[in-house]
């Protein structure tokens, strides 16, 4: 619906909205019910995001150790503020920090460091999905080309190693061609040598054959949503159209093309780890994948298949059949990794959290602040302060259940 807002004051306009009108007619609203489990499953964990960034700055230095000093320098480019010691400390799981010639440094633990062999070891053993994943996304594109640049923005969407033009690429000349024309760095594109016939089969196709039914979209609304359903059932009625067939066939604005359309972020979607990705950014392959300029009308249209929210104000499209409330139902192996990741964290957290508590309370006790009776009070039931996570001295989730809540691994794609 797009913004079209007049204010009058009597018969006459009131001249500063109505010299805003041009600017504000250009933008579109978003709404989409919001639907709990899935803006709980958009939620991010910054503190997952920022150590995880620390991981990678840690494993990029000479024998994996790293002055204290050098990851304070690094502070504001993570958006940290208080001294880089004491965030460290703070997860004692995940980082090992020691003194040397009076001077702090610090390392990965030896838990950390098995669960990056252990992501090493599943990136290796997935080199064959990400191949067929590459090679399904250039299928789908309209000359099976792809922009370099455009692409590394989503390639950790899709579980693309950081170097995978370098470890990937080089192994399938058979497949993959990189080339650039004009010599400039953001022209690089890849192209896709040979076409398999076995991988221009989508998602949805691919659950037809083992069901032997006729390919078709999954609707995932409540039965309350009548008039949804009913639109749902008048589109799904048509026959479904492969992204893998060429479109050049079908007309800008017809039903088919929207039915192409849908079935090829449907596709896009199914190919991701979390099975979400940024509107924005998807909608960068407009020309290559024959995407409409408002691709947020018609994801719109259909809220049975995708969901969208503007959680964070970033404008992200999930695929509804991905998931079971709030948990992801197939999870890719990598997925699976930088969970542990993260409970790994949580845990480190929460005995940091446990043992400043107690050292506080005794500290309260000595000085005569608090009764025995309190003690024990406080001792059964406390909670702390997550002041200390924003630099304070305490900082806690003493409860379980808060720490199930507080710990919801990423998405978006970002995964630094």
């Amino acid at each position: 619906m797009v913004i079209n807002l007049y204010l009058r004051t009597g018969k006459h306009r009131n001249p500063i909205i109505h010299s805003a009108l041009p600017k504000l007619r250009r933008f579109s609203l978003w709404s989409m019910k919001k639907d709990p489990d899935l803006e709980s499953a958009l939620s991010r964990n910054r503190r997952w995001i920022v150590n995880n960034q620390i991981k990678n700055i840690i494993l990029r230095q000479p024998d994996q150790v790293a002055p204290v000093d050098f990851l304070q320098k690094k502070f504001k480019s993570l958006d940290l503020q208080g001294k880089a010691l004491n965030w460290l400390k703070k997860y004692p799981c995940c980082f090992e920090v020691y003194l040397e010639d009076d001077k702090y440094s610090f390392r990965l633990t030896k838990q950390m460091m098995s669960l990056v062999e252990e992501e090493e070891s599943v990136k290796e053993m997935q080199e064959p999905v990400f191949v067929k994943r590459l090679a399904k996304l250039l299928m789908m594109s309209s000359n099976r080309r792809l922009n370099l640049m455009k692409l590394n923005a989503l390639k950790r969407n899709f579980g693309f190693p950081d170097d995978y033009l370098i470890r990937i690429i080089p192994k399938y000349p058979e497949m993959f061609r990189v080339f650039n024309y004009s010599g400039r760095r953001s022209s690089m594109e890849i192209e896709l040598i040979s076409w398999d016939p076995n991988l221009a089969v989508s998602a949805i196709e691919t659950i037809a054959r083992n069901q032997d039914s006729e390919p078709c979209f999954k609707c995932s609304l409540p039965s309350t949503w009548v008039k949804s359903w009913a639109r749902f059932h008048a589109f799904n009625s048509t026959p479904y159209i492969s992204p893998y067939e060429d479109p050049r066939g079908l007309v800008e604005g017809s039903n088919e093309m929207e039915k192409r359309i849908v079935g090829l972020v449907h596709e896009l979607l199914s190919l991701t780890m979390w099975k979400k990705m940024s509107i924005i950014k998807l909608g960068q392959f407009t020309r290559e994948f024959c995407l409409p300029e408002k691709l947020n009308v018609l994801l719109l249209k259909h809220p049975g298949i995708f969901y969208v929210s503007n959680k964070y104000q970033i404008y992200t499209v999930l695929l509804r059949e991905g998931y079971n409330g709030s948990q992801l139902i197939e999870k890719d192996p990598l997925v699976v990794v930088k969970d542990k990741f993260g409970e790994l964290m949580q845990n480190g957290l929460h005995e940091y959290n446990r043992r400043h508590y107690y050292l506080n309370l005794e500290k309260k006790r000595k000085k005569g602040m608090i009764s025995v009776r309190q003690e024990k009070t406080e001792d059964r039931g406390g909670k702390v302060s997550e002041q200390e996570d924003r630099g304070g001295d305490l900082g806690g989730i003493m409860d379980p259940e808060e720490r199930k809540r507080f710990y919801r691994v990423l998405f978006d794609g970002t995964d630094p």
